[in-house]
């Protein structure tokens, strides 16, 4: 199980290295027959970063060692027989980091001083992660969702969990002081105490969240403190325990929406900064504005992908063999609209096919 990628793990890896830094990324596949060609690609790519260490001077020889270690290291923690569309491996001295992804990226070994993260800035920002809190009398659990997965998070004192046992419930039973499970102080107790691990957690890392349960304790949820705005709710009990393809199944109706919601506002949006000359249409436009840091909204169909050759003043299509393609173009406006503050959307293809599925909304 490669570990969830948050905004701070995200921080970290872009931080500057001692050198060599070296970044290892290609495409991977999902099923058969594709997948056979997985273990060769990875094992040219060894290859071929072993070698530029090799040749390159400035690499002493413990240097050298210490990262070809490292590089060991990561290798032995890839799971090809459970890849998905893309793998990122990063290494330097005293470190190594794995990383798949549900996004296509381009095949490359990179020597620098720093890690190349255009890729999985993109990859993440595709996912649209989102967290799932299931709620119940006795557990409180956080799911870390993705279209792709979503794993019961860990951390941050999660899951609550309790006992329903109440030593003094046969005494309160005769005298008529039993109360319901989601009246008794000890519940709301329990419920702050999830709803400020809650907070805890979405003032470190915000997105979109849904809350399962039944509904008195959705109900009780919700009276316990306020949620953030465009919280989704769904009555729906006995997912405390998952498992996550139950938790995914059940949120299913909810993302979707959401992204209806999302595609809806985006192309409003698009609309009006057309009608203030703030809107940039096509690879060419979005690409000067993101160098120039003028990127407030970013929109882009999440399957896009372009091979270019740049010539500094506009971008021109190119074959994946011209040796001076650019073949992760779109990943790199990503990263630098995020870069210079900018919102970035993925919308489902073919909501952007007048503006040749990539567009912005311009600061000015």
């Amino acid at each position: 199980m490669y570990p969830a990628l948050s905004t701070d793990a995200l921080a970290k890896l872009r931080q500057p290295r001692p050198y060599p830094a070296v970044s290892l990324v290609m495409p991977t596949h999902r099923r058969e027959p594709d997948d056979a060609q997985d273990p060769v690609r990875l094992r040219n790519l060894l290859a071929r970063a072993e070698k530029d260490l090799q040749d390159d001077p400035a690499v002493t020889r413990e240097r050298r060692a210490d990262v070809l270690s490292q590089l060991e290291r990561a290798v032995a923690e890839v799971d090809l027989v459970h890849a998905e569309d893309g793998l990122v491996i990063y290494v330097a001295p005293g470190e190594h980091h794995v990383w798949t992804v549900a996004r296509t990226v381009p095949e490359r070994v990179v020597v620098a001083d720093t890690f190349l993260t255009r890729n999985l800035v993109a990859a993440r920002s595709a996912e649209r992660p989102y967290w799932v809190l299931t709620v119940a009398a006795d557990r409180v659990s956080l799911w870390n969702g993705s279209p792709e997965r979503a794993a019961e998070h860990t951390g941050d004192g999660f899951p609550l969990t309790r006992s329903l046992a109440d030593r003094d419930a046969e005494r309160k039973e005769r005298v008529g002081d039993l109360p319901s499970t989601f009246r008794d102080e000890d519940t709301r107790t329990f419920f702050r105490e999830a709803h400020q691990a809650l907070r805890t957690v979405l003032a470190s890392e915000s997105r979109p969240l849904y809350v399962i349960g039944e509904p008195p304790a959705v109900s009780l949820l919700e009276e316990t403190g306020s949620l953030p705005q465009g919280t989704a709710t769904l009555h729906q009990g006995g997912l405390g325990h998952g498992p996550e393809e139950a938790v995914r199944k059940a949120v299913a109706p909810l993302l979707a929406a959401h992204e209806d919601a999302v595609s809806t506002t985006v192309l409003a949006e698009l609309d009006a900064a057309r009608g203030r000359r703030e809107y940039a249409g096509g690879l060419d436009e979005v690409h000067e504005a993101a160098k120039a840091g003028r990127i407030r909204l970013l929109a882009v169909e999440e399957h896009y992908r372009a091979v270019v050759r740049d010539y500094g003043d506009h971008l021109e299509p190119a074959e994946a063999s011209d040796l001076d393609s650019r073949d992760d173009i779109v990943d790199e406006i990503v990263e630098q609209a995020l870069e210079t503050g900018a919102e970035v959307r993925f919308v489902r293809d073919d909501t952007l096919t007048e503006a040749n599925r990539i567009a912005a909304v311009l600061r000015y």
